[in-house]
């Protein structure tokens, strides 16, 4: 990695970053957000915006927001109010925003035109803000969703910068980044409404009764300590935590692991094939072993609690899209 991205060995850098960024309450501000002006005017014609990003010898990026979300703000605030973060994204990127329930017509790089809320449905991005990067063919290159502090932040524009995506997963060049390798068990957060070991969650044959919610963690992990003592601190999430099957893995360790699709495994394998890269992160199962939604990114009392009203409700069985579920709350 090179100079922007903080290595894992800088703790005092990497620290200062996520402790900055998780200092937050997370419910809707009171003020719009005001984009940089920096970012593209948002004509919202895709294949355009494209062109001109690849004529300036610089990839796309599709930022997906809204105006009062507290995470949108924090990226405005505390990612693209570092210096170093905002010459890097100017100089290697174009960033489109599009607002999430606006009624404005978007052309995406197919050619299809719909509104930017009916754009930002398909795309699911259930969890806002949320990046798409487009490399110099149109296709995708990384996409993150939410919120994520400077330092992962970093890494994910050099990822894309560098090409790196052509060659390894974003979680294994985090990892090459990343001096804190393997942690053991003891050094994880505890709850209450964790179930011990074994880890039998095959759901594949028998359903069972309830949904499964699986936290994966890390020793060494100031995002996890900040999630287990400011939200799950809450005795409203504690309880609804406690209504599911709730169990935590060591995204590092070998531990067994039967899946809820009934393979044999071991947490640090389940978490790469999932894909998972951010700690914490909560993956969330229905009752035959089919993933619901995943949390895999900075997340609050407010976004943790609209989640659990989606899982404890079962919401899920009529409307299998957070998004639209969300919407149709709102409205």
């Amino acid at each position: 990695m090179s100079a922007i991205a903080a290595t894992g060995g800088d703790e005092l850098t990497a620290g200062a970053d996520v402790t900055t960024a998780l200092g937050m309450d997370d419910f809707p501000r009171e003020q719009p957000l005001a984009y940089p002006d920096w970012f593209k005017e948002p004509f919202l014609n895709l294949p355009d915006d494209h062109a001109e990003a690849v004529a300036a010898g610089k990839d796309l990026v599709v930022y997906f927001g809204q105006r009062r979300c507290a995470y949108c703000h924090k990226l405005m605030d505390v990612n693209f109010g570092a210096p170093d973060i905002v010459n890097y994204t100017r100089e290697h990127f174009d960033i489109v925003p599009v607002d999430i329930w606006g009624v404005a017509e978007v052309t995406d790089l197919q050619g299809n035109a719909l509104t930017e809320r009916d754009f930002a449905l398909r795309e699911e991005t259930n969890f806002t803000p949320s990046l798409v990067f487009y490399d110099e063919e149109g296709q995708e290159a990384l996409r993150l969703r939410g919120y994520y502090p400077p330092y992962q932040f970093r890494a994910a524009l050099e990822y894309v910068a560098d090409d790196h995506y052509q060659r390894e997963s974003f979680r294994d060049y985090l990892a090459r980044g990343d001096n804190r390798m393997v942690f053991g068990p003891a050094d994880l957060n505890d709850q209450d409404f964790f179930e011990p070991p074994p880890h039998n969650l095959d759901r594949s044959g028998l359903p069972s009764d309830r949904p499964l919610a699986v936290f994966f963690e890390q020793g060494d992990c100031h995002a996890c300590d900040v999630l287990h003592g400011q939200a799950l601190e809450q005795g409203e999430l504690q309880r609804r935590f406690g209504e599911l099957d709730s169990v935590q893995l060591d995204i590092w360790s070998d531990t067994p692991v039967v899946t809820p699709a009934g393979e044999r495994t071991t947490a640090r394998d389940w978490a790469r094939d999932l894909g998972i890269f951010y700690t914490p992160s909560v993956v969330f199962f229905d009752e035959h072993g089919r993933e619901i939604l995943r949390v895999d990114s900075v997340v609050g009392f407010y976004r943790l609690r609209n989640v659990l009203n989606y899982i404890s409700s079962k919401a899920y069985l009529d409307e299998p899209n957070y998004q639209r579920w969300r919407v149709s709350e709102a409205f």
